[in-house]
């Protein structure tokens, strides 16, 4: 299945159970928080099924954010790429890129 059709899925799943009239951006937002408190102790725990439990709703969360906001990710992704993609940096020894300015 590809993304895009697996973004219409749950954007159908959200407008089904009332999440994208009904919802807001940012109760979406805390909803993201939430899942990405469950992603830090799935790492923490080194529990590979619950790190990709957590990666995936939080994509859904970002999904139904995006939705309630009437924004598209792709787009919002293509945007965020398009900034970086010429960014010169390094990966610093907390594995974090830091960029050149």
């Amino acid at each position: 299945m590809s993304y895009a059709n697996l973004e219409i899925d749950i954007i159908r799943w959200g407008e089904a159970r009332g999440i994208v009239a009904n919802s807001t951006p940012e109760a979406q937002a805390k909803k993201t928080q939430e899942e990405l408190n469950e992603l830090f102790l799935a790492i923490h725990e080194d529990d590979r099924d619950a790190m990709k439990d957590a990666y995936g709703d939080i994509l859904v969360t970002l999904i139904m954010g995006c939705s309630c906001a009437d924004l598209d990710l792709v787009e919002c992704l293509a945007g965020a790429y398009n900034e970086i993609k010429d960014r010169k940096g390094f990966l610093g020894p907390d594995g974090i890129f830091v960029k050149q300015v």
